[in-house]
């Protein structure tokens, strides 16, 4: 099952799929598709005889039910083809490190890059797995390709094992997820799930039913612009105004400087001329109360700025984008409860997480499909010095088969 699951997935990482926030179109890049079709033949070549890319470039398939019973809840399995932006996928060159004995990683295509154990400690966990590290130059994809390889290859050993009993999986691959508009165009009545699982966590055994809230804030402010001969007393300049915004961020509030459950005001994005500039930033934290008080204060620090610019302007633009899906999960406990019993099954100790992001489950649950978070054992995600083992991926297939037989026993 290693091989499989390992096989499977150094297929997918070569495939670029990164996502683009700046696109309009759904999939962002049609470069996604790319992988969604050689998905979809895999999945046809497996049993899975519906298995169909849409116009949107999700994958959808279904492994039918093969139980008497009548009452067990049909399950999604999720994950995204997506990579993200922060970093190049282009031309990924994964390379396995067999047997790992210890010790910092060195990249082989950028020798400055060094997986090291005093940043990644989970590698003294690692002693004899095999690792597959990217060549440095490149992220590697396990976020999310080592979920998608989970999925297909627990897909395939339910197939072939037609003795474990299970009722109704569906499966859904997902594009756009690190942009955040992962489910956007998810069709529900076709999906036709009670309940769901995103295959998009980190360490082996960790199971997440908790994200933060998330909003987007757009500033955009319009300076008074003249000629720099005759600017005295007169000039506004709108890059001086997003800079001095920008200086006036508590530096307590930052994802460089947060851990846990404290949450974040996080500048992703400016530009700008002397009449104009553009300010993006994300907003994060575990409450509803903590995500507003957040944008209030970045909202009073922009006015405070702003006054001393009298004869400039600004606009605030607060969007929504996902919301801690514990508030729907609680009121469905059984999907924490079978999750816990699944990874127990696989042999390895259950940890329950909150995630410092989000997945394609937080909106999910709250579009109507109650969706925790499992592990597919990646680490350092969106940068070069991404790893997963082929162990750890083996666990998460296991995983997968077990929650099937614990959904199809309980019901």
């Amino acid at each position: 099952m290693a091989a499989s699951v390992t096989d499977r997935f150094l297929r997918y990482v070569v495939i670029d799929t990164q996502s683009d926030a700046s696109s309009k179109t759904q999939p962002s890049t049609e470069k996604q598709k790319d992988l969604g079709r050689l998905l979809v033949d895999e999945l046809l070549s497996i049993g899975v005889s519906d298995a169909h890319l849409d116009e949107h470039g999700y994958v959808y398939g279904t492994i039918p039910s093969n139980t008497p019973k009548n009452s067990v809840p049909v399950i999604c399995l999720c994950a995204h083809m997506d990579t993200a932006p922060d970093f190049s996928g282009t031309n990924v060159k994964p390379q396995i490190i067999r047997h790992y004995q210890g010790g910092d990683i060195r990249l082989p295509g950028d020798s400055t890059r060094v997986i090291r154990v005093a940043d990644h400690p989970v590698l003294k966990d690692m002693i004899g797995h095999d690792i597959v590290t990217s060549d440095g130059t490149t992220l590697l994809g396990a976020d999310d390709k080592a979920g998608v390889a989970e999925i297909v290859a627990a897909a395939e050993f339910l197939i072939n094992n037609p003795d474990i009993k299970h009722g109704t999986i569906r499966i859904l691959f997902t594009t756009d997820e690190e942009i955040g508009r992962g489910v956007d165009k998810v069709d529900f009545k076709k999906l036709g799930a009670d309940f769901g699982y995103t295959m998009d966590g980190g360490a082996a055994g960790s199971i997440e039913d908790e994200t933060f809230s998330a909003d987007a804030v757009e500033i955009a402010i319009k300076g008074v612009a003249i000629h720099p001969g005759l600017a005295y007393g007169r000039m506004e300049n709108a890059i001086r105004i997003a800079g001095d915004i920008i200086a006036r961020l508590p530096r307590d509030m930052a994802p460089e400087t947060t851990k846990g459950r404290d949450g974040f005001i996080h500048p992703t994005g400016v530009s700008g001329v002397m009449e104009k500039a553009h300010l993006s930033f994300i907003v994060r934290d575990f409450t509803e109360e903590g995500l507003k008080s957040k944008e209030a204060l970045l909202e009073n620090i922009t006015r405070e700025v702003l006054k001393t610019y009298p004869g400039s302007s600004h606009t605030f633009t607060v969007k929504e984008q996902y919301r801690n899906m514990k508030e729907v999960l609680d009121r469905h406990p059984e999907i924490i409860e079978h999750a816990v019993e699944a990874v127990r099954r696989a042999g390895l100790e259950p940890r329950r997480d909150s995630i410092r992001g989000g997945t394609d489950g937080s909106r999910l649950s709250f579009m109507g499909l109650p969706c925790a978070n499992i592990f597919a054992g990646g680490h350092a995600f969106h940068s070069p010095l991404e790893f997963v083992s082929s162990q750890d991926m083996e666990k998460a297939v296991t995983t997968i088969v077990e929650l099937a037989k614990v959904w199809e026993e309980r019901a």
